[in-house]
């Protein structure tokens, strides 16, 4: 009698544990996985249920980067479905080795593609730094878009030849000689990054033409750093897309998407 109470009381605790262990698990995983065009899994985070708005990280960063500035709570406090994703090649996404995992918009099919799995019918957009040129591409190929953001960014990307991104690509394949992409590539290798993901990500970083530019007519909001000189001159993009408009908020390209005054900008945008 005592040896089946014992039993009993030991598969109790064990269910108990299990049970525990599998609730902690569903606690820390807060988002979900989206199949994308060519099976590249896209880790992505949806809150809030109002007005669909899709966040883009920039470069080697993570949807989880917006939750450390105000615009992303100010978002779902101003009741809008807030949507962030870690692109590929970063975070919790897949992150192919090859030409073919980041050519042909890759990365704006991804969004497209998620946009179509959640159902959207319309959504906005904000990218900052380089999630600003994969923005871009959106809101030139998804007529879904209504507005759209571009932070930290001005005319270089609009170059496929932007020798930026050519140095970059080449300094992360080993190629020592550019020393103008040296802060970069410290930073990156000061961190547990997929080089090799990275450097593919520049070597086919899209450029959107200035003809195509001049053909998109939603609203889009050009907003940088006064400190910000990083990405070419935002007042040559300001007059190359018809209905934009270009606002300056305090700070660098590495501080401003994180100040109060980029989210009011923002916000007051796409009401």
């Amino acid at each position: 009698m005592i040896k089946q109470i014992l039993v009993s009381l030991i598969l109790a605790i064990f269910m108990l544990t299990v049970s525990n262990n599998v609730w902690a698990q569903q606690a820390t995983v807060t988002g979900s996985y989206y199949n994308s065009f060519d099976g590249v899994k896209i880790y992505y985070e949806v809150k809030g249920d109002g007005f669909p708005v899709i966040l883009v990280h920039g470069f080697s960063g993570t949807g989880e980067g917006w939750k450390k500035g105000q615009l992303y709570n100010d978002l779902l406090t101003a009741g809008y479905k807030v949507i962030i994703l870690d692109q590929r090649g970063n975070g919790r996404s897949d992150k192919p080795h090859t030409d073919a995992g980041y050519a042909n918009d890759a990365e704006a099919k991804d969004i497209m593609g998620l946009a179509t799995s959640l159902g959207l019918k319309q959504y906005d957009i904000v990218g900052y730094s380089r999630g600003s040129i994969i923005t871009s591409r959106v809101f030139v190929l998804d007529k879904r878009v209504k507005k759209a953001v571009m932070g930290g960014m001005g005319d270089a990307y609009t170059n496929p030849e932007w020798p930026r991104r050519i140095h970059a690509y080449k300094a992360l394949m080993g190629d020592t000689s550019f020393h103008d992409v040296d802060g970069m590539i410290k930073y990156i290798r000061s961190n547990p990054f997929d080089e090799l993901a990275l450097a593919y990500q520049q070597k086919w970083q899209p450029s959107t033409s200035k003809q195509e530019l001049a053909k998109v007519k939603m609203p889009v909001l050009l907003i940088d750093g006064t400190e910000d000189h990083d990405n070419g001159d935002e007042v040559a993009l300001n007059k190359l897309i018809p209905n934009s408009r270009l606002v300056h908020v305090p700070g660098d390209h590495n501080s401003a998407s994180r100040t109060p005054e980029f989210s009011k900008v923002v916000l007051d945008f796409l009401k």
